[in-house]
Order: C-alpha cells, then sequence, then structure tokens
C-alpha cells in the first residue's frame, strides 16, 4: 500500500525567497542585503567627522557650531510644521490633503534635548557620536547587526523627529533611513555575511544548554 507523501522521487515544489534552491538566487540575496547593510553603515561613517571628540565641533563653550547647532536647530524648530508624510495631491489647492502630525514628538524631543542632551553635551556627545560609530561598524561588519540596526533605527528616528519637517529639509531623506534601518533590523544582515555567522553557532550552542545569555546574543545577531 503506497502512503502518499513519502516518495522521495516525488517533485517537490521550487523553493523561493532566502530559501530559495538557485545558488544565482541566493548569491543575490546575499549581495543585495550586504550592499544596504554596508551602505547604511557608511552614511553613519561619513557623520562622524564633522563632529570628532573632544568637543564635537561646537564652540564658544558648547555653545554653537558643530553638533551644538544641529541640537539648537531642532529645539528653534520644534514648532515648524509639524507634519510629515505630506503628499500634495491637488496642485490647485495650497498645502498637503494627506499628513501626519508629529507635533507632540517634536515636542517631546525638544524637551528632552533641552533639559538632557544640551546641559550635559560634554559626555553626551560621546554617547551620540560612539553609537553613530558602532552603527557603522556593525553594520559594515555584520557584527551584533541586529543590536546595530536598533541603534540605527534609534538614531535615525531622533533625527526624523527632530529636523525632517523643518525649512529646507527633504523629509524622505530621513523617512528612507528609518525605513532602511527598520529593514536591517528585521533582516539581521550578519546572518548573510559578516562575524554573525561564526558567531551564532556559538550563541546557539549556549542557548541550547539552557544558557539566558546565549539566547539573548544570538536574538541580537
Amino acid at each position: 500500500m503506497k502512503v502518499a507523501g513519502t516518495n522521495p522521487a516525488e517533485k517537490q515544489e521550487p523553493r523561493e525567497g532566502i530559501y530559495s534552491s538557485s545558488r544565482l538566487e541566493r548569491g543575490l540575496i546575499v549581495l543585495t542585503i550586504a550592499l544596504a547593510s554596508i551602505g547604511l553603515g557608511y552614511l553613519f561613517f561619513t557623520q562622524l567627522w564633522w563632529k570628532l571628540p573632544p568637543d564635537f565641533g561646537c564652540r564658544d563653550d558648547f555653545t554653537r557650531g558643530g553638533l551644538c547647532f544641529f541640537l539648537q536647530h531642532s529645539v528653534d524648530e520644534a514648532d515648524a510644521s509639524n507634519t510629515l508624510l505630506k503628499a500634495n495631491i491637488l496642485e490647485s489647492r495650497p498645502g498637503a490633503e494627506v499628513s501626519v502630525p508629529i507635533g507632540w514628538a517634536t515636542q517631546l524631543n525638544a524637551a528632552f534635548i533641552e533639559n538632557v542632551v544640551q546641559p550635559n553635551i560634554r559626555w553626551f556627545g560621546y554617547v551620540i557620536w560612539g553609537t553613530e560609530a558602532w552603527i557603522f561598524l556593525s553594520m559594515c561588519l555584520g557584527f551584533f547587526s541586529r543590536l546595530g540596526a536598533l541603534a540605527a533605527i534609534g538614531m535615525s528616528m531622533q533625527l526624523m523627529i527632530g529636523l525632517a519637517h523643518t525649512p529646507n529639509e527633504w523629509e524622505w531623506s530621513y523617512i528612507l533611513m528609518v525605513l532602511l534601518s527598520v529593514a536591517m533590523f528585521g533582516l539581521a544582515p550578519g546572518r548573510y555575511f559578516g562575524l554573525d555567522r561564526l558567531l551564532r553557532p556559538r550563541f546557539r550552542a549556549m542557548g541550547e544548554r539552557g544558557s539566558r545569555v546565549g539566547r539573548l546574543l544570538l536574538l541580537f545577531t
């Protein structure tokens, strides 16, 4: 008696996407993810050099220039426009017919900068600079890439809330940073290239032995 589905000779359905049985398809996916990840990392790399420690490009006792300028700019423009994702559908009518209000977020962001970041810029600047440096290393080396992508989401969200709505800024440059960071968080690019491919088997073995640290490290890679 023949049992359905047990014949190894039966033709299997072709696998698609990241599970594709085609070496060319898998290679193309890995290459695309690697390019996107390294591109995101390089973006943050380019922003390290105009705000180098210990003064982060600031002048006049950390009141002007460099990182201090953009922090103050976010505070000064907290009331500007206060909308994102604007779509001007009917050119004959002024203003955007579709938009998302973010006034509450810009006000919270401004309050955080004024009350936390600016008074402590001498050490908080290291947090900002170090986070961006970590994103660069994580995304380009595929090292704890999901953790790096999470940091990129946080940095990109802050930039989007603080600057995307201000005059002379193209909001989609910041929105696309957020979307790319979210995509990298979901994909965990280090699983396709880089150091995470070497680390994950070790972390998985730790998790299988009951180590909570191993399971946590596995999640971040």
